[in-house]
């Protein structure tokens, strides 16, 4: 079984990937950075659960 998660992270992991593919890749320490650029969260484990978001979409689903 996998991680469940809430729809608000995958809402926003998605939309950035769809809105700057070229900034993400599969090393969730990349897109860590990238999500603090990107966007204003709050906690460190908010930005943390979306990276890996990202990474395990773009590992999956754009591969």
């Amino acid at each position: 079984m996998g991680n469940v998660r809430p729809t608000y992270i995958k809402r926003v992991a998605i939309e950035l990937v769809k809105q700057y593919p070229e900034r993400f890749t599969d090393d969730f320490q990349h897109n860590k950075k990238a999500v603090s650029e990107l966007t204003d969260v709050s906690t460190i484990m908010m930005r943390n659960r979306i990276a890996g978001y990202v990474t395990r979409y773009r590992q999956h689903y754009e591969a």
